[in-house]
């Protein structure tokens, strides 16, 4: 297995070692309820089935909607590079995000939006009704937006930040993403 360059095997077998452990089945394969269940907020609460479903869907490279021992190693790393991220940007320790922390992440990010549309977004992804957003949910805003904002580019051929298109085109790009 390889991701972002080869694995010694001290690490390999650290991760041999996380991946039997989630694997609780023994099936050799990572369900997303497996997966769901190993995977924890700062609050120790379980991640979010949606988050959990997206990440799957970008490390499922075999489409059988499990994680192999070989696609878990750039999971474990995607995982750990969000949690490095989530850390700089939760500047009062908190365990989340608050909505001037999100958009100092996305600001450095290069996105250059609203504070109507931080709003919007702290409402979206704020499962827990206290105007913040937990780890696994600011890995899904995320996400989302970047998976939003290439389907955009694809359209803006003009890259003036603006796209016409009609309703069709428009039904076809929300309904082909993979977020």
């Amino acid at each position: 297995m390889a991701y972002y360059g080869q694995q010694n095997p001290q690490n390999q077998q650290f991760l041999w070692g996380v991946f039997q452990r989630v694997d609780k089945d023994r099936s050799g394969a990572i369900s997303a309820q497996e997966l769901q269940e190993a995977l924890k907020n700062g609050s120790w609460t379980a991640f979010n089935p949606e988050t959990v479903r997206l990440m799957i869907g970008m490390f499922d490279r075999d489409r059988n909607g499990t994680i192999s021992f070989q696609e878990f190693g750039a999971l474990w790393k995607y995982v750990q590079d969000w949690q490095t991220t989530f850390k700089s940007y939760d500047r009062d320790n908190s365990g989340a995000i608050d909505r001037n922390e999100l958009k100092a992440a996305l600001t450095s990010f290069g996105y250059r939006l609203s504070d109507k549309f931080y709003d919007l977004l702290v409402r979206k992804f704020d499962r827990s009704g206290r105007g913040v957003i937990a780890f696994d949910d600011f890995i899904q805003c995320c996400v989302v937006i970047q998976t939003l904002t290439s389907s955009f580019q694809a359209f803006d051929t003009n890259r003036n930040g603006w796209i016409q298109i009609g309703y069709e085109q428009f039904l076809t790009l929300v309904f082909s993403l993979r977020a």
